[in-house]
């Protein structure tokens, strides 16, 4: 479907203000955003707040009912995301602190060959990164790069870019990452569905963006294990540390995903059915279900299987809460700067700006997330901003394609990450390269991933 066809079907916002009037504020409110987060270095949730309300105000709305916009778009993001953020940042801290991610790396690399450790450090990083924020996985990540690199003997590059591959396709491809679930908020797409798709999709491109890719950068950057993360085998001791079991752990990282994609099968063979099998998996399947009871498994068997006491237990509860709280402000106050957006008109006006173009929605939706990444160099930021400004666009598709919308924003909000990302700098520091390198290397993958990602949305859009 075109954005014109698209837009046929959809019923517009009376604007607050004149075109112009509406095309200024939303210029210039973007504008501002961009630069508070890029040049002044306000943090990203300030920035939105003040861009938001500025916005408004700028496009005709009373001065009280764009704070009340905003606050209502923050609340309801809140409400649908905030939940599922906390509960998943809970569950990768256990999964970390009972040894239960060592225990996965440690049983798969044990099984790889020299040949096969790229495409087994891809699956760790995938499987990682599933349950957990991009910045967390990353922390838990390097330790393991490090390690395989020095005892495998294995170009450090090779090795981690397969691992950093995996990690950032499913953050920016796969729910209940916050990126995708505020597109699938704001877009009302369809949770279980748009996760199968994302999937599908992420699979590919991970093997494109990482195992080979990482067999070119490995001769672009050539950089020598960093002197981190020295262990008791490195020098030669015995360790003897009480771990989840590989099967539990495993369990424990799939609950969610395959409760979800349980309600969303059933949903899609008896979508009107009130048998209590439909309706159980129903329940279940609901995101914030999901997440809690693999947050609660993860408390027993991971905490039971790492040797964990219960105050070791709350400890680490307590302690996965406090470094989210920027991501979940972030992520409210860009729902609220998507509401402002659709209750100013701004988005109409924006969809009817591209009305008789015959560019396809979905690469749109990607082009605009992508103009945004490389603006701010925030993900999410992108993420949020596209799916706020294309909401009016979606609200004409059908399932599927609200589905692919919400990954070509996510892959869009993965394009071109570069020295006003602090991933950028993550990365640079930890694997000791300079900003050459990085660039060649990290900023390379993360553009494949995104071209790849689209790739694969528009060729699914054909055959489904």
């Amino acid at each position: 479907m075109t954005v014109t066809q698209a837009i046929q079907a959809v019923e517009p916002v009376v604007p607050a203000g004149s075109t112009l009037q509406l095309v200024l504020a939303a210029v210039i409110g973007v504008t501002v955003i961009i630069v508070l987060i890029t040049w002044l270095k306000v943090h990203p949730f300030l920035a939105l707040s003040i861009g938001a309300v500025g916005v408004g105000i700028g496009a005709g709305m009373v001065p009280n009912d764009a704070v009340i916009s905003f606050g209502a778009g923050f609340g309801s993001t809140m409400a649908g995301v905030g939940v599922l953020v906390g509960f998943g940042a809970m569950f990768g801290k256990l999964l970390a602190d009972s040894g239960g991610a060592d225990r996965i790396v440690d049983a798969l690399v044990s099984r790889s060959s020299i040949r096969t450790l790229p495409w087994t450090m891809a699956l760790i990083g995938s499987l990682i990164g599933l349950p957990m924020f991009f910045e967390v996985g990353l922390v838990l990540l390097i330790p393991v790069i490090i390690l395989v690199a020095r005892r495998s003997g294995q170009s450090l590059i090779r090795i981690a870019i397969p691992a950093l591959a995996g990690l950032s396709v499913m953050h920016g491809l796969v729910p209940p990452h916050p990126g995708p679930l505020v597109a699938v908020t704001t877009l009302n797409a369809n949770l279980g569905l748009t996760l199968a798709i994302g999937v599908l999709i992420a699979i590919p491109t991970v093997i494109i963006a990482g195992p080979l890719f990482a067999k070119l950068a490995s001769r672009w950057v050539s950089v020598p294990v960093p002197e981190m993360f020295i262990t008791a085998a490195d020098q030669g001791l015995d360790e003897n540390i009480k771990r989840p079991s590989f099967l539990a752990t495993i369990t424990g990282i799939l609950l969610p995903v395959v409760l979800m994609l349980a309600r969303s099968i059933a949903d899609a063979i008896n979508p009107n059915s009130t048998d209590p099998l439909n309706a159980t998996l129903d329940f279940l399947g609901t995101p914030m279900i999901a997440l809690g009871l693999a947050v609660i498994y993860a408390m027993v068997v991971y905490g039971r299987g790492g040797g964990m006491d219960r105050a070791a237990v709350s400890k680490s509860l307590g302690d996965s809460l406090p470094p989210i709280a920027g991501i979940l402000l972030i992520v409210g106050a860009g729902g609220g700067f998507k509401q402002v957006l659709i209750d100013t008109g701004i988005g109409t006006v924006i969809a009817d700006a591209v009305n008789g173009s015959s560019i396809s929605v979905l690469v749109l939706a990607w082009v605009v997330a992508a103009l945004v990444r490389i603006a701010t160099g925030s993900a999410t930021v992108a993420t949020v901003t596209a799916a706020g400004i294309l909401a009016p666009v979606a609200a004409s598709l059908g399932t599927t394609e609200v589905s692919l919308m919400v990954l070509a924003i996510g892959a869009g909000s993965l394009f071109l990450s570069h020295v006003n990302d602090a991933g950028f700098w993550l990365v640079k520091e930890y694997l000791g390269t300079d900003v050459p390198q990085t660039l060649k290397s990290w900023t390379v993958m993360e553009c494949l991933i995104s071209v790849t990602g689209l790739a694969g949305v528009l060729l699914l859009n054909v055959v489904i």
